[in-house]
């Protein structure tokens, strides 16, 4: 096993949810900019967040990996040219490629920005591996349809080329990305960060022969007809024996994912990985809306990989608040789902009062007049708090028991 603990790297869709990662114990972050990323449809970043965020984990100790792993046109070229010299002089820890045109352009335009492989490169086997490293890549995404054996295999064959795999989140049912689902279905590619997941839709069947083009509805073992849908991805009971195949970073996917998922799922895994699983932080994954969950492939070949149920479980927990600031023995919160007076609600927080509840005092809006009900959507509310609750902490309401996925 290696001797240094393995990297805990988190998505960030905006410079928002990149505090947000960092505070709950992330060491590095991944996001993208405007132009060149996966995810076209999240926030990302401009050239000045870019920068700005870049100092900003660093004077943290942190790190920031840029993608720009889309499949590149000669039209592109020119752009990607300057975004590489500008994540050359923000001193960016590394960028995510998957095109091996794009990375010889990378290598010639900003010798001196490290190169990860992005997944969509699909590295399968040693022989990929170490193909990329002879081409100057640091480290390399590893495709999501590996085993632990085969992953193993690639760290004996390659061991000074870094692994950084999965740990957590959405699947695809196609190899590591490479779809063109979404592009037949919508006119949107999913290989320049448009995918509109049209493999979570629901699908019916249409006869054309004989039936008047007669509608049926597909079912699967009688739960549903989700066909396409793959389960979410769940290692966190196995982090040791990814480690000792050889992964030096665990990666959490999620950059559209809302605030309180990526605080839910980065503060679990952070934990893990500093005082071992339990049950109880295992039950913390069932907090925030997710599907029902796989370890894939990490054990072998795995036929149940697809969620036959509808697209997304409800979390066993509501977010209720963000924690915006705390003085005088009192709270002061951004309202995100109505809460009363009365109530108790449960911290979610990388500090030690994390689980700990609070009830619901002397309720104030932000005028500081008595306000019973905090019904306004992002409205500002105030109250009597006896933790010392800081700026990015989150208030939740525990909404059914945890059971197992």
């Amino acid at each position: 096993m290696q001797d240094r603990k393995p990297e805990l790297l988190a998505p960030a869709g905006n410079p928002e949810k990149l505090k947000l990662a960092l505070y709950y114990g992330a060491d590095a972050v991944y996001l993208g900019g405007k132009l060149f990323s996966l995810r076209s449809f999240s926030d990302n970043f401009s050239d000045e967040e870019l920068v700005q965020s870049v100092a900003y984990a660093h004077a943290r100790g942190k790190k920031v990996y840029v993608c720009a792993n889309i499949f590149a046109k000669n039209a592109d070229l020119k752009a990607l040219e300057a975004h590489f010299k500008l994540l050359e002089a923000a001193n960016a820890d590394g960028v995510l490629i998957s095109d091996p045109g794009v990375l010889r352009l990378c290598k010639r335009t900003a010798p001196g920005l490290c190169v990860h492989i992005s997944t969509q490169a699909n590295t399968l086997n040693a022989e990929a591996a170490a193909f990329w490293r002879e081409q100057g890549a640091e480290r390399v995404v590893l495709a999501r349809e590996l085993s632990l054996e085969e992953i193993a295999k690639i760290h004996a064959a390659v061991p000074d080329l870094e692994l950084e795999a999965f740990v957590h989140g959405a699947m695809c049912i196609s190899y590591s990305g490479r779809c063109l689902l979404s592009d037949y279905m919508d006119g949107r590619s999913s290989n320049r960060g448009q995918c509109v997941q049209a493999c979570r839709w629901k699908y019916r069947l249409q006869s054309d022969e004989g039936r008047r083009g007669e509608w049926y509805e597909i079912e699967e073992d009688g739960r549903g007809s989700y066909l396409l849908n793959s389960k979410d991805l769940n290692m966190s009971a196995h982090l040791q024996e990814m480690q000792a195949a050889g992964v030096s970073s665990f990666k959490i996917e999620g950059r559209m994912k809302s605030e309180y998922y990526l605080a839910t799922v980065v503060n679990a895994y952070r934990r893990i990985l500093d005082g071992g699983y339990s049950d109880a932080l295992g039950a913390e994954l069932l907090c925030a809306a997710r599907r029902a969950y796989t370890t894939a492939y990490a054990f072998g070949e795995n036929r149940e990989t697809v969620s036959y149920d509808d697209p997304q479980a409800i979390g066993t927990c509501k977010f209720i608040a963000n924690v915006r600031d705390f003085r005088e023995g009192r709270v002061f919160v951004e309202m995100r789902n109505r809460f009363r007076e009365g109530e108790t609600l449960e911290i979610l927080s990388p500090q030690e009062h994390f689980g700990k509840t609070v009830g619901v005092k002397d309720l104030r809006d932000e005028l500081g007049e008595p306000c019973p009900d905090a019904k306004l959507v992002q409205g500002l509310y105030s109250f009597a708090c006896p933790c010392p609750l800081q700026a990015g902490d989150i208030l939740r309401r525990r909404e059914r028991e945890s059971k197992s996925a």
